[in-house]
């Protein structure tokens, strides 16, 4: 899997805890996450575990916390994989769609609206893109049609 962002270095060559944990609280980059959790396993240690143990147990997108667990399992840790959620992901997901598609014009098309999810609500675009992956425009479509504008 390609990460589209990279996660800054020290001197050393390998990124810094502090770095890992800002990279790890991005929430509206699921894969900069992703990215931060495989960095923390390399990296070890107890700020590293403890990170990643928060990660796992809280982070939005199920294939973050199943890296998070990964990365925990080898370093040692046994926890429990926590179940992937189901239903909202974000609280109040369908509310916040709808002011999005009455934002815009009559008739408009669905990568209009994608498009403008993405600008206004990029932490929620984000977290149904990690969870959905690959139906994750099929899905979006189909809300998006579902949506009613009253």
């Amino acid at each position: 899997m390609e990460h589209t962002e990279e996660v800054e270095v020290v001197e050393s060559g390998a990124p810094s805890i502090e770095e890992l944990k800002k990279s790890s609280s991005r929430m509206s980059n699921w894969r900069a996450r992703l990215t931060a959790v495989e960095e923390l396993g390399k990296l070890g240690g107890q700020q590293a575990i403890d990170q990643l143990s928060r990660m796992a147990k809280g982070d939005t997108v199920h294939q973050v916390q199943a890296a998070a667990h990964r990365a925990l399992r080898e370093l040692g840790e046994e926890l429990e994989l926590p179940a992937r959620k189901t239903g909202e992901l974000v609280k109040g997901v369908n509310k916040i769609l709808l002011r999005i598609k009455k934002s815009l014009p009559e008739g408009h098309s669905f990568e209009a609206f994608k498009e403008k999810l993405q600008k206004m609500r990029s932490d929620v675009y984000d977290t149904y893109e990690g969870d959905k992956e690959a139906g994750f425009d099929q899905w979006l479509e189909q809300t998006w049609a579902s949506l009613t504008r009253k």
